[in-house]
């Protein structure tokens, strides 16, 4: 198993990427910007997202250096990895475990958050290099607690998670992705700042 990422700290601090499946390249930074007005560090651009790389691209470049960091999400394919790795993606993440997905992302110098739900998957990423795990979708906290005792990376809840019920995964994770509950497409500022405002006077609290 490798080192974990340089990375790894930040996100274990900030404890909540903020998913924005949809989000299109001409709005990505006024959107962002949002988030990251009210506390989101972590960024991810699911790649079943419209022009996702573009978007990520765009993202990368604007806030590169800046402690804010933008990452892919479902991403299936280590040539994928690849593509973002040069256009200035930090971390990949994916809904299932998928060892050349997790191989190429360490070979490149990513973070690797890959998806599982059984402990054989865990482990199965575990031993690939993974530097933390998403358990999607993420069930009960409860089954997350047992699994815990002998899963050694830290883990996010990711699928299902909101503002009703964040606070019971972060008793139990390491942190939580937010998707839906916060970013849908379409959504406008506004009512996205209120979203993403709830979200972290929970963290904060």
């Amino acid at each position: 198993m490798s080192a974990s990422h340089p990375l790894l700290p930040a996100l274990l601090v900030s404890r909540i990427v903020l998913i924005m499946r949809g989000l299109r390249p001409d709005e990505a930074i006024a959107m962002a910007k949002v988030l990251v007005d009210e506390g989101a560090a972590f960024i991810e651009v699911p790649l079943n997202s419209p022009n996702a790389m573009d978007t990520i691209h765009i993202l990368s470049d604007h806030f590169r250096g800046s402690g804010i960091h933008v990452g892919a999400g479902t991403v299936l394919k280590a040539e994928d990895v690849s593509r973002l790795h040069d256009i200035g993606c930090e971390y990949i993440i994916s809904p299932n475990t998928s060892v050349p997905v997790i191989q190429k992302t360490k070979e490149l110098g990513m973070l690797s958050m890959p998806g599982f739900k059984t402990p054989t998957e865990a482990f199965t990423a575990i031993d690939a290099g993974a530097d933390c795990l998403k358990i999607f979708p993420a069930g009960l906290p409860s089954d997350i607690k047992i699994m815990s005792a002998v899963i050694t990376l830290p883990v996010f809840a990711v699928g299902g998670v909101s503002t009703a019920n964040l606070r019971d995964y972060l008793k139990v994770c390491a942190g939580a992705g937010v998707g839906s509950s916060v970013y849908k497409a379409g959504i406008s500022s506004e009512a996205l700042r209120e979203a993403v405002r709830s979200l972290f006077s929970i963290i904060n609290s």
